[in-house]
C-alpha cells in the first residue's frame, strides 16, 4: 500500500513537472512566433502606396528617409540621390486643394483619377495614397516597398510605431533606457545591500537580526506601484529641485526606486550566502590575531562571493523586469539617454502602455512581441551568470 502510495505521489509530481515545463516552451514559442512576424512586415502602412512622378529616378527609401520626407526635414530629392527638384508632399486629405467636388464626383468615383493625373503632371512630388487611386500604375512610378529589416529594428535610433507612412521601431532607445537605469540602481543598490548584509551577518545581535529580516522581506511583498507612487510624490520633486531640471521625471529617479526595490534581494540573498561561511573559519582568522573587520574583509566575504554575486545578479533581474513603478518616474521619452537626468523609457514599461492600443496581429503589436523576445534573452543573459558564478564556487 505504502510503495502504491509513493508511485502516485511521483506520478503526480512528474506529470506537474512536464506540464510546467511544456506550459513554458509554449509561452516562448508563442512569444516568438507573433514577434518574427514584424519582418515580413511592409515599411509603408498597408494597402498605401507613395507614388512619384514617373521621371523620379529615386527607387528605394528607407524608413528613416520616408520620416524625413513627411517631417519635411528631407526637402530636395537632390539628398536622396535623385535630381535637384523640391519635394512636394501629397496626402489623400489634400486632394480638396487641387481638385473641386465637381471633378472629384459626388461620390469621389472620380478621385483615382484625379489623383493620378496630378502624379503624371507633377515632376517633384510624392503622393502618400491607397494602393486603388492609382489608376494607372504604368504611367508613375511606384516606390519599391520593403520589409522591416533587422538593421532598422536593432540598430534604429527612433521609436515611433504610430507614424505614417512610415512607422519607426528603432529598439535602441528602449534597450540603452532599460539598461542605463538597470546599471544605475544596482550601483546605487550594491553598497547599502552589502552593507546591510554585513551588518546582519556578522554585527548585529540576534535580537536585532530576528527584527529586520521580517522587516527588510516585508518589503519584497509591497506592490510595485505603491513603489511607484513614492517615487512620484517624494523622489521626482526632491530631483527636480536639487538638480533644477526642468521635470523631475528621469534616469535617476528610476533608478533609485528601482534599487530601492532590489535592496531585498540583495540583502537576503548576500546575508544567507555570508551566514554559510563556516564558523570554524571565523575562529581561525580570530585565533591567528585578525580584527573582526579583517575576518569579514579576508574571510567571510571571499568565501561568500558566489552568493553575494548571485544576490547582486538577482537584483539586476529584478531591475531590468520592473515596470509600473518605472513606467510611473522616467517620463517615457522613447529617446537615447546621455545623462541619467533625462527622461527615458524602458522596454517593460514600452510593452505595459502600448500593448492595449496596438491593433493586433499588425506591426506595432509584432514589434511589442519582439521587444518581449528581447527582455526574455536579457534576463535568460542574467539567469546564466547566476548559474556560471554560483557552481563556480561552492
Amino acid at each position: 500500500m505504502k510503495r502504491c502510495f509513493e508511485k502516485i505521489v511521483e506520478g503526480i509530481l512528474a506529470c506537474s513537472g512536464f506540464v510546467t515545463s511544456l506550459t513554458i516552451v509554449l509561452i516562448v514559442l508563442f512569444l516568438f512566433s507573433e514577434a518574427l512576424g514584424l519582418f515580413g512586415s511592409k515599411v509603408v502602412e498597408e494597402g498605401y502606396v507613395l507614388a512619384l512622378n514617373r521621371q523620379n529616378t529615386v527607387s528605394r527609401l528607407t524608413p528613416a528617409q520616408i520620416k524625413g520626407v513627411f517631417d519635411e526635414e528631407i526637402t530636395n530629392w537632390r539628398e536622396l540621390g535623385g535630381e535637384d527638384l523640391p519635394i512636394r508632399l501629397f496626402r489623400l486629405e489634400d486632394v480638396n486643394e487641387y481638385y473641386t467636388e465637381e471633378e472629384l464626383g459626388e461620390a469621389y468615383e472620380n478621385a483615382g483619377d484625379c489623383i493620378t493625373r496630378l502624379v503624371e503632371r507633377t515632376p517633384g512630388i510624392v503622393a502618400f495614397v491607397p494602393g486603388q487611386f492609382i489608376i494607372r500604375p504604368d504611367s508613375v512610378h511606384v516606390l519599391e516597398d520593403q520589409t522591416i529589416s533587422v538593421r532598422d529594428v536593432l540598430a534604429g535610433a527612433e521609436w515611433f510605431p504610430t507614424a505614417t507612412p512610415a512607422p519607426q521601431f528603432g529598439f535602441l532607445p528602449l534597450i540603452t533606457g532599460t539598461l542605463w537605469v538597470s546599471l544605475f540602481a544596482i550601483l546605487i543598490a550594491l553598497p547599502f545591500g552589502l552593507a546591510v548584509a554585513i551588518y546582519m551577518s556578522e554585527v548585529a545581535n540576534h535580537k536585532i537580526r530576528n527584527l529586520l529580516k521580517p522587516v527588510i522581506e516585508l518589503l519584497s511583498g509591497i506592490p510595485s506601484v505603491v513603489y511607484g507612487f513614492f517615487g512620484l510624490i517624494v523622489i521626482v520633486p526632491f530631483l527636480q529641485q536639487a538638480f533644477d531640471l526642468p521635470v523631475g521625471e528621469s534616469g535617476l529617479a528610476g533608478a533609485l526606486v528601482l534599487a530601492i526595490m532590489a535592496l531585498p534581494t540583495i540583502i537576503t540573498v548576500t546575508e544567507d550566502a555570508m551566514r554559510g561561511c563556516p564558523r570554524a573559519m571565523r575562529e581561525a582568522s580570530l585565533a591567528l590575531g585578525a580584527s573582526q573587520w579583517q575576518t569579514i574583509y579576508k574571510v567571510v566575504i571571499p568565501y561568500s562571493i558566489s552568493g553575494i554575486t548571485s544576490g547582486v545578479v538577482l537584483g539586476i533581474g529584478r531591475a531590468v523586469g520592473e515596470t509600473m513603478a518605472v513606467l510611473m518616474v522616467t517620463g517615457n521619452a522613447a529617446v537615447i539617454p546621455h545623462s541619467i537626468l533625462e527622461p527615458l523609457r524602458t522596454i517593460p514599461a514600452t510593452i505595459a502602455a502600448e500593448l492595449g492600443e496596438a491593433p493586433a496581429g499588425g506591426a506595432h503589436y509584432q514589434a511589442l512581441f519582439l521587444l518581449g523576445v528581447v527582455l526574455f534573452f536579457i534576463s535568460l543573459l542574467i539567469n546564466f551568470t547566476v548559474e556560471a558564478v554560483s557552481s563556480k564556487q561552492k
